[in-house]
């Protein structure tokens, strides 16, 4: 970027015509034009074309020599791309514009919108977590998720595997919002592609703030996080460590004037720790839905539903779900060693300090129990997991 930072008034209307909307994108896609110059570019010269116009002398003022704007067929093509994926471009000032993301300062200007851009208009509250998440963390996340649908909240996300997967399902009914790091026609992780189909299937949206077709890389996701927190009101993390993504949202909330939630884990769970850090430095603890919707303000929509269940009810079990259909279990001459490892590292990846319940672990791991109870035998004699009344389990961590 020419400037590090820059706060600005954003330009009061979005663009009205193809025109306008061509030099918008031409603009933010030139070189070295980020979010923060195209907006003081803009606030010191009116219009995109204009901003345009200036801009080799802009850059030539900042020292770089033989400066180019983005050609305009670069951006034709880029829309091209986007009406045969079914994007539509939405500017900031639109009517479907997200009204909580307008407010920031580095709002993005222009967002690829795949979906129902109607319901980028209704109140967010944004669940993140592990992607390594524990069967207790999917279970609290599935949870999280269906309470806020039906008190009336799209769930923001990011498409990732673990706690971002859980939560979109869990919200796909009513409504949610899948912020992509690539472009929006690029579902990653691939074994999402499916999800992100049925999210806009089921009337939810995928967005992007990146150019189409673009692969995303490591250094999109930090900018894609203060998108998922920008779009939402609060922010929950359900389970992450003490250093991961889920913790730079928790941080773009607190900056963004969100509030942040978090949901408590065992103190020798690394997946906890990110929690119970946040938690320990003033997060709000969040035992169950009615946490979460009691520290946002009320929302006057038609959609909000009253929650009925008991709260001892909600806390008690699973997320009620159709239960996998059984796999008749190949015989045991037939599963090879590299089946069993697979599994143990399965069984392992669920269970945390914790303890939960065998029959629900199965159903998590959506396996044959005859397959699923030798294996457990295995792990217990070998000491990894430690079987406790009730039918409980729980990972034994090392000393």
């Amino acid at each position: 970027m020419f400037e590090d930072s820059y706060s600005s008034t954003h330009p009061p209307l979005p663009p009205t015509t193809e025109d306008d909307r061509v030099s918008w994108l031409r603009l933010l896609r030139s070189r070295r034009v980020g979010v923060a110059t195209f907006w003081r570019l803009m606030g010191e010269h009116g219009t995109a074309q204009a901003a345009l116009q200036a801009l080799p002398e802009v850059a030539r003022a900042a020292g770089v020599a033989k400066y180019d704007i983005c050609p305009e067929g670069v951006v034709l093509a880029e829309m091209k791309a986007a009406r045969l994926k079914g994007a539509r471009m939405i500017c900031l000032g639109d009517p479907n514009y997200p009204p909580d993301l307008a407010q920031l300062s580095d709002a993005p200007p222009i967002l690829w919108v795949i979906g129902n851009p109607q319901v980028l208009t209704r109140p967010m509250v944004a669940l993140v977590g592990a992607r390594n998440a524990s069967s207790l963390g999917l279970r609290m996340a599935r949870t999280l998720a269906e309470g806020l649908a039906e008190a009336g909240y799209v769930v923001s996300s990011g498409l990732a595997r673990g706690i971002d997967t859980a939560s979109h399902l869990a919200a796909l009914k009513g409504g949610t919002v899948a912020t992509m790091a690539g472009g929006v026609d690029v579902l990653y992780p691939s074994e999402n592609t499916r999800l992100g189909e049925q999210i806009v299937e089921e009337g939810g949206a995928r967005i992007s703030e990146q150019p189409m077709g673009l692969q995303p890389v490591a250094r999109h996701f930090p900018t894609r996080n203060r998108i998922v927190s920008g779009l939402s009101r609060a922010v929950v993390v359900v389970e992450a460590a003490a250093k991961s993504g889920s913790l730079i949202t928790a941080r773009n909330a607190l900056d963004q004037g969100r509030d942040v939630l978090a949901v408590p884990g065992h103190p020798l769970d690394a997946r906890a720790g990110g929690c119970n850090i946040l938690i320990r430095d003033g997060a709000r603890l969040v035992r169950h839905v009615e946490d979460v919707i009691e520290a946002l303000p009320a929302i006057d929509a038609p959609q909000q539903r009253q929650l009925d269940l008991p709260m001892p009810h909600r806390v008690a079990g699973p997320a009620p779900r159709k239960a996998p259909p059984e796999i008749p279990a190949p015989p045991a001459e037939r599963r090879t060693l590299q089946d069993n490892a697979q599994l143990h590292s399965q069984i392992l990846a669920r269970l945390g300090p914790s303890p939960l319940a065998e029959d629900q672990l199965i159903r998590d791991l959506g396996a044959p129990s005859g397959a699923v109870s030798p294996a457990l035998t295995d792990l217990e004699i070998e000491g990894r997991i430690q079987r406790q009344p009730g039918g409980l389990l729980a990972l034994i961590l090392p000393r």
